[in-house]
């Protein structure tokens, strides 16, 4: 290790420590009472984050923002406790998102505003938290995977002269890892996600504005995508097409495509047991390392 990655290490396992007391331990509301857009008061109604702190001699100081998939109609436990533990064992803090839901009667624009919302919590307190501002991830597989790549781009700087403090912090993600993502909203889409997501009878601007791969732009955050072919759910061509408009407007990302593999496999291993992981983890790892996310030991 250099000198300078040493000292950042030891700089952010000195501020864990400082700081771990004033840190959330528990499932905390994204609002305040009022919940814009809220059909009700019950949990279905309250979108929340549930921390998943890593030990305070790994911590990196980076945080993801962690979408779980489920088809806009639930939340696929193994894609998002899991996850936060797999990364906190890297130094990685984790926030896991629930966000509301298609089958609660919710409608886009109101999951976007739930994980915009993730963001910009995560951001204004990551200082009082021991966390790294300037390093904020999001992460989702399937539904949740298109949540994350709809904050990648439909992203904005905030609003300076807000009232709440939250709102003037920015959305946008410093990165994201989408797993096996639903991406586009036209042929190639997974229609339970859209139908939950748009309903049953979108109109073509909502799906064109839904549909991700059509919206990457030149600031859209560097991304790290993996699929497979076999997955019979959610098509390959989705990555595939994300990749390609990536590429396109000039946006570092990592692409892996592995041939066997069901969908919705998560890790690979619902035991969690490192050494079945899918090969998939390790090079997600390989990946945060280069973009300094990781703790470098």
């Amino acid at each position: 290790m250099n000198r300078r990655l040493f000292l950042v290490s030891i700089f952010w396992v000195v501020t864990a420590t400082l700081l771990a007391a004033a840190r959330p331990e528990k499932e905390f509301p994204l609002w305040d009472g009022y919940v814009p857009g809220s059909k009700g008061d019950s949990a279905k109604d309250i979108p929340t984050l549930t921390p998943h702190w890593p030990g305070a001699k790994v911590q990196s100081g980076a945080v993801m923002v962690i979408c779980p998939g489920g088809g806009y109609g639930g939340l696929a436990a193994h894609e998002g406790p899991d996850y936060a533990r797999f990364l906190a064992s890297h130094g990685i803090a984790g926030f896991v998102l629930k966000y509301r839901l298609g089958s609660a009667g919710y409608r886009h624009p109101v999951m976007w505003e739930d994980v915009s919302r993730a963001i910009r919590m995560v951001r204004t307190h990551a200082k009082e938290w021991g966390l790294d501002p300037d390093r904020i991830g999001v992460m989702g597989s399937s539904a949740g995977g298109h949540l994350a790549s709809t904050i990648l781009v439909h992203f904005d700087a905030g609003k300076a002269d807000a009232k709440d403090v939250v709102d003037r912090a920015s959305s946008r993600p410093d990165l994201g890892v989408l797993c096996y993502p639903v991406i586009s909203m036209g042929d190639i889409t997974h229609t339970g996600s859209r139908n939950n997501l748009l309903g049953a009878t979108p109109t073509p601007e909502l799906i064109k504005l839904l549909s991700n791969e059509l919206q990457v732009r030149k600031d859209t955050p560097p991304t790290f995508l993996w699929h497979t072919v076999q997955d019979s759910a959610v098509k390959v061509e989705n990555s595939l097409a994300f990749a390609g408009a990536l590429r396109r407007q000039g946006v570092p990302f990592a692409l892996h495509i592995y041939e066997n593999g069901p969908h919705g496999i998560g890790l690979g291993s619902r035991q969690f047991d490192p050494a079945q992981f899918h090969p998939w983890t390790r090079d997600l790892v390989f990946w945060l390392k280069e973009r300094k996310f990781t703790h470098t030991p």
